[in-house]
Parts: structure tokens; sequence; C-alpha cells
């Protein structure tokens, strides 16, 4: 009887002791959660101790590449990161003691020393020189602002620097009472900076979904500090939109559908009446560039005749500056070698484009040395600001990948993608006049494979690539081991009686061989259906339109086919 009484007293004891130990298991797990869920919102900032760079509201200091400097509150980027935040193709050019920027309309020359730059062609002074700190150049950034159209602040209280985009939609709203911005949307979050009643916050947008960044109940700003956090929704107030968007759209609404107007230098422009069905840019051939960067230009009257008939249909005009008549790799590439040379083609170019009152440019320059890509995409790079500040489309020829030195290799087709608004890829001649074995100009596998070249090796967004199609093809003749050629226009393709024509499943086209003679006659024709099948690759790929060499060499049926398959809407529809 002793013995249970003992017994029961020693379980009233242990009852206390194991709501203890459940009391401690359950601090354990609520302490393994917070360290889980709650306490890395309360780490210690990594970048407390540097200067912090905000760009449209993303804190970006974690991918700066040298320590901001601020000195008589002049703030100042090092060119590895104004390369990085501001303009890719940034170049310091070493042996003239300068930095060439280019913005979005805008192309700069800053030297070294002195505070005298120039922009797009015009001298303007800037109130700070650049800086050579341990032989890392930095450019006084907020004496650009109007070059880049960028608002920059500096926060002392919280060491922040923060650059707007003037481009960019801005909103901001009032504090409607004091509170604390959280690091993340919950209570249990840091807090990165208080805001009192009436003070202005800026609302973070959402730039793939459009509209402020709202997680349940919580909205995301940014403080006059330069902060970037969490406040409840139902605490903003006066809500107020500074400013839209703002683009220069320099690009068609949908797909582009091109035709070349081609006539040479030694006549006048084509008389045009009417409309051309399912084309909404032409392409006359007004200009070509000389040895010496000036343009020699082919378009009196007639021409400006051209221009107000394309308008008055609606139609883009995109006038070619071709170097076809310059015939000289040497001269090409002295034009290209300065930025003084290339700036003084630029100038002329812009000069003759606003003159004509046209829409655009595209530039055909080919036969150029492999040496000159780089100063070719300068030319590019350097033309495309002064372009999209005059409100102008860049469009830009090449041909297809990896072929010779002097007319493939010398096009950095990734670069022209991302400088001009359209790239076009000239799909042809995949056997042309040098070529030692008959072949089709432009078959459709050919054409295909390049497409995927473009899209993949080269990085070419489809959005921006135009595939250009011949309206001609080549008659070959091959006689006692010689083989020559002869171009044969769409419109102009006969088959000799007697002689069946065989469809050619790879290259979508058909193909006749016959003879006459003792010489072999060879064709793959270059009609309807064989530009429908290129055609079908565009929408395919989901490319930007077409492009079709040239006018007045086609079947008068084909425009019908151009605007079913392209649908291209002209400034009229």
């Amino acid at each position: 009887m002793k013995n249970k009484a003992k017994k029961s007293k020693e379980e009233k004891i242990n009852i206390p002791r194991l709501i203890l130990r459940i009391v401690i298991v359950a601090i354990i797990l609520g302490l393994m959660v917070f360290a889980i869920k709650i306490a890395p919102n309360y780490a210690r900032d990594e970048f407390a101790d540097v200067t912090n760079l905000v760009i449209n509201n993303n804190n970006i200091t974690r991918n700066v590449k040298s320590n901001i400097i601020i000195e008589d509150n002049t703030i100042y980027l090092s060119t590895a990161d104004m390369q990085n935040f501001f303009d890719e193709y940034l170049l310091i050019d070493e042996a003239n003691s300068r930095v060439i920027t280019t913005s979005n309309t805008k192309t700069v020359v800053l030297p070294f020393e002195g505070t005298t730059i120039n922009v797009s062609g015009a001298q303007k002074s800037i109130g700070h020189s650049l800086l050579n700190r341990d032989g890392t150049i930095y450019i006084p950034i907020t004496d650009l602002t109007d070059i880049y159209n960028i608002e920059v602040n500096y926060s002392a209280e919280s060491n922040i620097v923060t650059i707007d985009s003037l481009n960019r939609k801005f909103v901001q709203a009032l504090s409607s009472k004091n509170m604390s911005v959280k690091y993340l949307p919950t209570v249990f979050s840091k807090t990165v900076d208080k805001v009192e009643r009436g003070d202005t916050l800026v609302l973070v947008q959402d730039r793939e979904n459009g509209g402020n960044v709202v997680e349940d109940d919580w909205i995301r700003v940014r403080t006059k500090n330069g902060e970037i956090g969490y406040v409840k929704l139902d605490s903003i107030t006066d809500e107020n939109t500074v400013r839209e968007d703002l683009t220069i759209n320099t690009r068609i609404d949908g797909k582009v559908s091109l035709v070349w107007d081609y006539y040479s230098q030694y006549v006048s422009a084509p008389v045009r009446d009417g409309e051309i069905e399912g084309i909404n840019v032409v392409s006359p051939s007004f200009y070509e560039i000389t040895a010496s960067g000036d343009i020699d230009a082919n378009i009196g009257r007639n021409g400006q005749n051209y221009v107000e008939w394309a308008h008055t249909n609606g139609y883009k005009v995109w006038p070619m500056v071709s170097n076809s008549e310059l015939g000289d790799l040497d001269a090409m590439s002295e034009i290209l070698s300065t930025f003084e040379n290339r700036a003084y083609l630029i100038d002329n170019i812009i000069d003759e484009l606003i003159d004509a009152g046209v829409d655009g440019v595209n530039i055909d320059f080919e036969n150029m040395y492999q040496s000159d890509k780089d100063n070719y995409s300068r030319f590019l790079i350097e033309l495309a600001p002064r372009l999209r500040e005059a409100g102008l489309t860049l469009s830009v020829d090449v041909t297809a990948p990896d072929g010779s030195e002097t007319w493939s290799l010398c096009f950095d087709r990734n670069i022209i993608g991302k400088v001009a608004d359209y790239i076009i890829f000239m799909g042809y001649d995949q056997n042309g006049v040098s070529s030692t074995e008959a072949g089709t100009v432009a078959g459709a596998d050919w054409v295909e494979l390049n497409i995927k070249k473009f899209l993949g090796q080269e990085g070419v967004s489809a959005d921006k690539l135009i595939l250009a199609m011949p309206f001609y093809t080549r008659l070959w003749q091959e006689s006692n081991g010689t083989l020559t050629s002869s171009v044969v226009n769409m419109r102009s393709v006969t088959i000799p009686d007697g002689v069946e024509k065989a469809w050619d499943e790879n290259t979508k086209q058909y193909y006749i061989e016959y003879e006459r003679n003792g010489t072999t006659y060879k064709m793959w024709i270059e009609d309807e259906e064989s530009l429908k099948a290129k055609m079908d690759l565009i929408n395919q790929y989901e490319l930007a339109g077409g492009a079709f060499w040239s006018k007045d060499r086609e079947s008068n049926t084909i425009w019908s086919i151009v605007a079913e398959e392209l649908g291209a809407k002209t400034d009229n529809e």
C-alpha cells in the first residue's frame, strides 16, 4: 500500500516535467522556424558599408564593379559600370584619350581631360571632367543626365544613389500615417526605413505585368532615402502617375513586308501609280556612298514624287544606302576606320534622310574586309541613336552566316541584331555567279538552315529578323566542262516545249533540266509556290516579316500571295 502511494506521487511529479519537455521542444521548433523563415529577413545588409546603387527601383549594388565616387556633389560611375548599366557598347579609345558612348538618342565623345564634349556632332560643356583613379576611368553621371535622359539623386542619410529613367512610368503616393517600411511583405520582416505621415513614396512598377507591385495587402515602395520595401496597401493615399512610359517607336506594327525598288544611279527614280498589294515598306535605291564619305543622292523630282506616292498609299519609305558603286574594299575600310570618318558619313546620311522626308533607312554595305567587322558594328552603334532621335527606322542587310570573309564574316550579326530595328537576311544567292556547280538561288532547306543559325548561333531575336527572298533565279548552262549562268527574272521564266518540271521537296521548287545542241540547261524555278514555301518559314519561326528583291521582276500574281501570307498592314489600314 505504501509503494502504491509512492508510485502515484511520482506520477504526479512527472506530469509537469512532461509539459516542460513539450514546451522546450516547441520553443526549439519555433527557433528553427524563425531561423529558416524569419531570421534571414533580419540579416545584416552586406552592402551597408558602401554606397548603394538603385536603378529604376532595383538595388543592383551586388553587380557594381567599382565603388561609386561622390565628390563635390558629383556622382561618378566607372566605365565598366557604365557599360554594365547604360551603354553595353561604350568604347574607351585609349589612342585618342577619349570615351565614346551612346544613349538611346545621342552619340557622345568625352575626352579624358577637359569639360568640352561632343554630343551628336555639337560641342557642349559639362561641369566636371572624367576621373582616373588607379587606372580606372570614372564618368560624372550627374553631368550627363540629359544625355541618358535620367534623374540622379543621392541620400547621404542612407548612402544610396538612385537613378530613374525618364522614359519609364513613374508613380508616387503619400503615406497616410507614420509607419515602418518592411524588407519583405510581412510584419515579421526587418524594417528598412521609417516614414512619416505625408511623406512621398515611389510606387515600384511591375515591368512584366504592368501596374504597381502588390503582394496580398502589401505594396512595394521606395522611400525618399532610396530604400526599397513594403508597406500596407491601405497605408498610402493620393496615388499620382507623374509620367507614363515614353517610347520612340521606330518599328512596324505587325509584319514587315518590304520591296526594294532598285534603279541605277544613271537613271531617274521609277514612276509608281496605284497600290502594290501586300506591302507596307518600299526601299528605293536613292543613295550611294563615295570614297570621301559623302552621299551621291539620286532622288530628283521623280524621287520626291515617289515618296509622295508611297505616303499616299500608307507605305513607309526606307531608302537604301549602298556601297555598291564604291567597289573598293580599301576605301570602305578607310570610311569605317575612325570615329571622325564614321561621324562624317552619319551626318551626311541623317541630313539626306531628313531632307527627303522619309521614314527610315536600309543600310546595304557589302563586300568588306573581315578585319573591318568591329568598325562596321561601331558605325551602326553610332548611327542608331541619331536615327532614333529623328524618329527614323534602321534596317540593315546581311548575308547568310558562315560564308566567305568579305561577304559573310564581315558582319557581327549579334550586335547588328541588337542595335538595328531590323536585320534583313538576304536569303540568296545560295548558288551565285561564281558557283562551281549548278544549284538553286534560294532553296527552302538552305533558307531554313540559315534562319536557325540567325536565331541560334548568331543570337538574333526572331521579332527583328526579316527574310529577304528573290524574284529571280538562274539558268545554268553546262557545255564541254564549262559552267555559266544567267539571271532570269521570275516573270520571265519559261519552260521549253516538251520539258517536264519536277518538284524538289528539299528546295520547295520546281526543277527543270534539258539538253539543246550539246549544252545541258538546269533551272530551279522561283514562282508562287516556292515563294510561298519561304513565307511559310517566316510564320513558322515568327520572324519580323519578309522582303523582296526586287520590284518589277515578279509575276503579277505574287502580290496577292504576299498579302495573304504576311498580312502586313499599311498606315492607311
